[in-house]
């Protein structure tokens, strides 16, 4: 590993004047359990490391009066999985966010990292953008929220400037009869890379209908994909089996994966529309229990 400077800002203003001012290339630091492997692995360099966990409402999660809840961007998974409400209201999000790594990993992950980290395969990013999540950005200019979709540019590389970085995620207030859940694939039960994954969002009408959608997925495109498409076949119906054929054949419509180890192109197609499927089933099974 090569030496880099540290330091810990105590408020946000601090953070983007040190951001602002950093000679040569300077890194975030929130779980660090992405950051610190790849700078000793040599595969990032950094000049500078800025640890925003002492600032203050960068971990903890609170629920709004309104509905919804805010994520602090260095709040660990492990919290996020142990906190009843946010299990109780999103709990696609909250698999998604358990999957991270391992139970010791996820005491120390974050969704900042997780999402920032900017690859395709990242668990918590396809649940984040299903469930309609925005990152609260800090910068010179102040704050702006950004829905989640919009971070991720390509593989390694998000929309943030420089001198800007994630303070939290906004989670809206959650309608009755409204459910999300997340899957995915891998070779191994845990501590492995998604070959597909997929987040899936459902609020249903009276009648069982579903009235609204979000599918969203991972590993299957540079970028985690918001499928359209996928959420127009569900919207107006009930989850039968024409239906589920529908949002499977719009699901392995998106996907633009590559070959790699972990899959094949074809491979991976096949498991987002089974996954889809899947996802579905659950979210509208949990939306059809909250009424």
């Amino acid at each position: 590993m090569t030496r880099f400077a540290y330091v810990a800002p105590t408020s946000v203003e601090e953070a983007v004047s040190v951001l602002f001012d950093a000679k040569g290339v300077a890194k975030l630091l929130s779980g660090g359990t992405d950051l610190l492997v790849q700078l000793r692995a040599g595969r990032l360099r950094a000049d500078l490391v800025v640890d925003t966990k002492k600032i203050p409402g960068m971990s903890g999660i609170a629920a709004e009066p309104g509905g919804g809840f805010t994520i602090g961007a260095a709040t660990p998974c492990a919290v996020i999985g142990e906190h009843a409400g946010l299990v109780a209201a999103w709990p696609g999000v909250v698999e998604a966010a358990c999957l991270i790594g391992s139970t010791q990993v996820q005491g120390r992950a974050t969704l900042a990292g997780n999402l920032c980290n900017a690859s395709p395969a990242a668990d918590s990013v396809p649940a984040l953008i299903a469930a309609r999540a925005v990152v609260v950005v800090a910068g010179p200019e102040g704050q702006r929220e950004v829905a989640v979709e919009k971070i991720v540019v390509a593989p390694g590389r998000t929309s943030l400037a420089r001198d800007e970085f994630v303070l939290a995620f906004r989670l809206p207030p959650r309608p009755a009869r409204a459910a999300d859940a997340y899957l995915r694939l891998t070779p191994r039960t845990e501590m492995d890379i998604a070959v597909v994954g997929c987040g899936i969002n459902l609020v249903l009408a009276a009648d069982g209908s579903i009235a609204s959608a979000r599918v969203a997925l991972g590993a299957v495109a540079p970028t985690q994909l918001l499928v359209a498409e996928a959420a127009a076949a569900l919207v107006g119906h009930r989850l039968d089996a024409a239906t589920l054929a529908a949002l499977e054949a719009a699901t392995r419509a998106a996907c633009r994966p590559i070959d790699d180890k972990r899959g094949t192109i074809a491979y991976r197609i096949k498991v987002a529309g089974v996954l889809a499927r899947r996802a579905a089933v659950i979210a509208y099974a949990r939306a059809e229990s909250r009424r």
